[in-house]
């Protein structure tokens, strides 16, 4: 479970990345053999690009670092649960675990608007939890839709 703590730790500082730079604060990292392969904050606004989310941007890295785009008996690590188009990249990738800090109720992929991961007839099957770094997480976002909103 340290390791874990760790790794989510990883995943939140890519999100301050994110927040520093007035993104909505999401944070990912990807983990194999204990090693960072691969690390990712939301750039939708930077790059006016709707896909650049950070598990897209982490996965991007990833397959970068391995050589391959298969990212088999790899661990992702995020701050917020995987909309539906990154549940996908997930899936397509072959990503074996996901964990992720809070549900996300508007868009997310795996538990809150779609149960992507849970469907039976993938030729794929990736493993998930949430809740590491919930309370920290959940502040992150709070401060930073406050912040916008006093941009407005």
């Amino acid at each position: 479970m340290d390791n874990h703590i760790l790794f989510m730790q990883q995943a939140f500082i890519q999100a301050q990345k994110a927040y520093d730079l007035m993104e909505v604060p999401v944070g990912a990292v990807i983990v194999k053999d204990n090693n960072i392969i691969g690390t990712g904050y939301n750039k939708k606004e930077m790059l006016k690009d709707p896909v650049s989310h950070a598990e897209i941007e982490a996965i991007k890295e990833a397959c970068i670092n391995t050589g391959d785009w298969r990212l088999n008996d790899t661990i992702m690590y995020v701050t917020a649960e995987p909309c539906i188009m990154c549940a996908g990249a997930i899936l397509q990738a072959r990503i074996k675990k996901v964990y992720f800090g809070v549900k996300e109720p508007k868009f997310g992929g795996i538990v809150s608007k779609d149960n992507i991961f849970d469907k039976q007839d993938l030729n794929h099957k990736v493993s998930y939890e949430y809740g590491l770094l919930e309370n920290e997480i959940i502040e992150l976002m709070k401060s930073f839709f406050l912040k916008l909103r006093q941009k407005d």
